[in-house]
């Protein structure tokens, strides 16, 4: 498994492609709507990939759960 500064780094790449495909998206919307549409969509796969690192993430760095003591 990757260590969490690499997470973080794929995140941020992650995040810079996103929003560079969302910006195309935009600008592609009067003069091409389907290329438009393509990287909507690629946008919208990115968002999907990023909310799950994000979630791993948090999920990763919970403390674990200790066992409770035996009673003696």
């Amino acid at each position: 498994m990757k260590t969490s500064s690499e997470l973080k780094s794929y995140q941020q790449k992650l995040l810079l492609k996103y929003k560079e495909l969302v910006e195309q998206a935009y600008n592609l919307r009067q003069t091409d709507s389907a290329l438009s549409d393509i990287s909507e969509y690629k946008a919208i796969k990115l968002l999907n990939k990023l909310n799950r690192l994000k979630y791993l993430n948090r999920e990763r760095e919970w403390p674990q759960a200790t066992p409770p003591a035996p009673l003696n």
